[in-house]
C-alpha cells in the first residue's frame, strides 16, 4: 500500500474490513484479551528501542526511561496506553498498524463460523493473532499517535472507528518519542476505564513483562519473572516470596526446581513441591493443578495440565518458552509437539529432585509422602 497524503483517509483491505465485523459484532466474551495484545506491543517496542541502543544507534531522547504507562478516566469512558519504546513513522502506521492480522485472516474467519460456543470462540483471537485490531472489541473510536526515535522525523497520528476506514497524518506537535494509544470505549466495555479492573488484568496476563508498567502512576508489575533470572544470583528468600506469590501457601516449598534448557526445546521453569500434600493421590481432577505458560514473560495460559503428568499434579510452577507463538491457543496447546518435550525435560526432574531427597533426607521425604496419602 503506498503512503496516503497528510490528512487523508483510508479504507481497510476487504479481508481486514471483513475482520473487524466479527471483532465488534460477534460472541467475544473475553475482552481483556485486548490489553494483553496491546501492552505486547508495546513490550515488543521497547524492546527494539533497547536493541538499537545497545547498537549505538542515533536516536532521539535517549535518556527517556522504557516504560509503559496506562492512564484511565471513568467519566470519559477512556483508556491511554503509552510506550516509550522505537514509535512508527507515518508510513510504518499505515504498512504496519494492525498487519500482524494479514496471515491467516481467511482461516480466522472460517474458524469463527465453525465455532458457535463463545469460550471456544474468544479464544480464536489470541489463535489467530488478531493482535492490535482486538482493541475494536471494546473500543468506540482509537487514537493512535507515535513518533519514531529516528531524528529528523515528524510524529504521525492513526485514528479508526472501526467500521472500514482510517485516516493518518503527519502532525507538527512535538510529541515524545514512542506510542500513545487513545481509546474512547464503547458503553460495553467501559469497565476497562476503571483502573481497578485494568490492574486485575495486567497482573494476570501482563505481571512479569520486563518493562515498568505504571497504572495512573503506580507500578503494577511489582514482582520479577525470577525463572528468566541465574538461579546462582537467586536467594533463597526470593524463591519463598516467589512461591508464596503463585499459590497462597504460607509455608516455604519442600523443593525448588529452577531449570533452563536450550535442547530439545528452549524454555526455562520455576518449580515448587509443596510440604503439605493435597489429599489422597488420586486420579481426580482437582489433583491436577497444572503450571502457568508463558511465552515471553507474557501469560498464554494458567493450569496448563499438557505440561506435567497426572501423577505429578501436586507440582506447582511456571514454564516459559520462546518455541510458542504467542498467540496459541488452549485447544492448540493440547496438540503441540513442544509441550510434549518440555513435559518428557520436566518429569525427569521431578523424579530426580525427589529420588534425591529420598536418598538425602529419607525422614522428610517419608512426611511428605505421608502428607500425600492422608485423606
Amino acid at each position: 500500500m503506498t503512503a496516503p497524503n497528510a490528512g487523508e483517509t483510508h479504507e481497510f483491505r476487504t479481508e481486514i474490513r471483513k475482520l473487524l465485523d466479527i471483532i465488534t459484532h460477534s460472541i467475544y466474551t473475553n475482552h481483556e484479551i485486548f490489553l494483553r495484545e496491546l501492552v505486547s506491543n508495546a513490550s515488543d517496542a521497547l524492546d527494539k528501542l533497547r536493541f538499537e541502543t545497545s547498537r549505538g544507534t542515533e536516536m532521539i531522547e535517549p535518556e527517556t526511561p522504557l516504560e509503559i504507562r496506562i492512564s484511565t478516566d471513568e467519566s470519559g469512558k477512556r483508556l491511554a496506553i503509552v510506550d516509550t519504546g522505537c514509535g512508527m513513522t507515518r508510513d510504518e502506521m499505515v504498512e504496519d498498524l494492525g498487519t500482524i492480522a494479514k496471515s491467516g485472516t481467511e482461516d480466522f474467519m472460517r474458524s469463527v463460523t465453525e465455532n458457535t460456543d463463545a469460550d471456544a470462540a474468544s479464544n480464536l483471537i489470541g489463535r489467530f493473532g488478531v493482535g492490535f485490531y482486538s482493541v475494536f472489541m471494546v473500543a468506540e473510536k482509537v487514537i493512535v499517535t507515535s513518533r519514531s526515535y529516528k531524528p529528523g522525523v515528524a510524529a504521525a497520528r492513526w485514528i479508526s472507528d472501526g467500521s472500514g476506514s482510517f485516516t493518518v497524518e503527519e502532525i507538527p506537535d512535538a510529541a515524545p518519542r514512542g506510542t500513545t494509544i487513545e481509546i474512547l470505549l464503547r458503553e460495553d466495555g467501559k469497565d476497562f476505564a476503571k483502573p481497578e479492573k485494568v490492574k486485575a488484568v495486567l497482573t494476570k496476563h501482563s505481571n512479569f513483562i520486563s518493562f515498568p508498567i505504571l497504572v495512573n502512576g503506580q507500578k503494577v508489575n511489582t514482582m520479577p519473572a525470577l525463572w528468566r533470572e541465574s538461579k546462582f544470583s537467586i536467594k533463597p528468600e526470593q524463591y519463598k516470596e516467589f512461591y508464596q506469590f503463585l499459590t497462597f501457601d504460607p509455608e516455604e516449598p519442600l523443593l525448588t526446581i529452577h531449570v533452563n534448557v536450550d535442547a530439545p526445546v528452549q524454555f526455562t521453569a520455576l518449580l515448587f513441591i509443596p510440604k503439605r500434600g493435597m489429599g489422597p493421590m488420586t486420579y481426580r481432577e482437582n489433583l491436577h493443578h497444572g503450571l502457568d505458560l508463558y511465552v515471553r514473560r507474557v501469560l498464554i495460559s494458567k493450569d496448563v495440565k499438557d505440561v506435567i503428568p497426572e501423577y505429578l499434579g501436586f507440582v506447582r510452577g511456571v514454564v516459559d518458552t520462546e518455541d510458542l507463538p504467542l498467540n496459541i491457543s488452549r485447544e492448540t496447546l493440547q496438540e503441540n509437539v513442544i509441550l510434549r518435550k518440555i513435559q518428557s525435560v520436566l518429569t525427569k526432574q521431578v523424579l530426580d529432585k525427589l529420588k534425591a531427597l529420598a536418598k538425602e533426607d529419607p525422614a522428610k521425604y517419608n512426611e511428605f509422602l505421608s502428607s500425600m496419602a492422608r485423606p
